[in-house]
């Protein structure tokens, strides 16, 4: 059984529990750095003399790991809490990183990569928990929307060091990067984490607290559903918004790339502010259904602009960047909540499984459907796809926390 502690929510000291939302970010971020991150040695390993499939298969190991662990460890963690989780996941990412920077063969490679994908799918649900667990309600989306900045942080790293690590020294040597971000986070957790308080398993067993949430009623399904529905615009965006700025609208790359990163960090900025406007009107699923009406809206703006050709349409690229990231961090911290402390483990773990399943489809079927019909249709499917998600969204139900 985890480890107690006489701390409450509303006895730990603000500065503690803004340390721990910082260690959750930095860990978060180590995981995406490793995972979303690795994409960006292609051109080294294409270098190496790869081809652009072989390629692609390595560094979609890291990937593949995630998404076969993450339920796996979120049952862990409602099992032996979240600081053991941090540490001991950081800790196996670690040694898998820095294993795959001294190996030779590509197959060890991919191996080494995929094991580190499954010890980074532990911070997703953990580092969610230790936030939800810790600040109280009329903060936690702000918290958490903070925290679901990591991803961006994550990759905007990676995109700055691996490819320059790897150019100047080695594929070796940009695999260390993550390796000691991960060891680092792991002591860090290790220091710095406190499991959240929950109800002893007697108390929990005559409040409801360990029954089963997915059978009371379909509210979590619903915010999985929409989760799901909503990642396929988010993907379309980031996906292909540098190839149709390069393609329709004549952009060097350079300069679509730098738009994009722009996009990126002010979508960051979005999820900070989803965060907060949900703390500030008392709900989540309300901002929620806002987002998903504000996404089709944008989408099928972006969709008729770019058809006719008009230049408006790159500021709604902009925009739609922003808008349809937001929503994450909402329906993260609606499922924490309505889960509990002895479901919300596996709860995340579900969420963020069915958004990887999800987004890893769209590359290969948005692209597919842009090489047949163009980037304008691709666009309005998207928006159609999120209209579906306004009437999923439930109503907000009675918190558990």
């Amino acid at each position: 059984m985890r480890e107690r502690t006489e701390m409450t929510p509303q006895t730990i000291g603000a500065s503690r529990r803004w340390s721990m939302l910082a260690l959750g970010v930095l860990g978060q971020s180590a995981s995406a750095l490793f995972v979303n991150g690795t994409p960006f040695l292609i051109p080294a390993l294409r270098d190496e003399g790869l081809s652009l499939t072989e390629a692609g298969v390595i560094v979609a190991m890291p990937t593949l790991g995630l998404v076969l662990t993450l339920i796996a460890w979120g049952w862990v963690v409602d099992r032996i809490g979240e600081r053991k989780v941090l540490v001991s996941g950081l800790g196996l990412l670690c040694a898998a990183a820095a294993a795959a920077s001294f190996t030779g063969p590509y197959i060890l490679l991919g191996t080494f990569l995929l094991l580190g994908g499954m010890a980074a799918a532990s911070t997703n649900g953990a580092s969610g928990r230790v936030i939800v667990g810790w600040f109280p309600p009329h903060r936690r989306g702000l918290a958490m929307g903070i925290r679901q900045t990591a991803q961006p942080l994550g990759v905007g790293l990676g995109a700055i060091t691996l490819p320059s690590v790897a150019s100047a020294y080695s594929i070796s040597a940009a695999l260390l990067v993550p390796a000691v971000m991960a060891g680092l986070a792991a002591v860090g957790c290790l220091l710095g984490i406190i499991d959240p308080p929950r109800p002893d398993t007697a108390h929990a067993s005559k409040t409801g607290l360990l029954a089963n949430p997915y059978r009371k009623d379909a509210t979590l399904w619903r915010i999985h559903g929409v989760s799901v529905l909503l990642v396929i615009p988010q993907m379309t965006v980031w996906t292909f918004a540098l190839v149709w700025l390069h393609d329709d609208y004549g952009w060097s790359l350079p300069a679509a790339g730098a738009l994009v990163t722009a996009a990126q960090l002010l979508g960051a900025g979005g999820r900070i502010g989803a965060g907060a406007l949900s703390d500030a009107v008392g709900s989540r699923m309300r901002p929620l259904r806002w987002i998903a009406t504000a996404a089709v809206v944008t989408m099928a703006a972006l969709a008729a602009t770019s058809w006719v050709g008009w230049w408006i349409a790159i500021p709604l690229l902009v925009i739609a960047s922003v808008i349809t990231v937001s929503d994450n961090g909402l329906a993260f911290t609606a499922i924490a909540e309505i889960a509990g402390p002895y479901w919300s483990g596996r709860g995340l773990g579900v969420q963020n499984t069915g958004q990887n399943l999800a987004g890893a489809a769209i590359p290969p079927l948005f692209g597919l459907l842009i090489t047949t019909t163009g980037f304008s249709a691709a666009f309005l499917v998207a928006a159609a796809i999120a209209c579906v998600a306004i009437p999923l969204v439930p109503h907000d139900p009675e918190s558990q926390y």
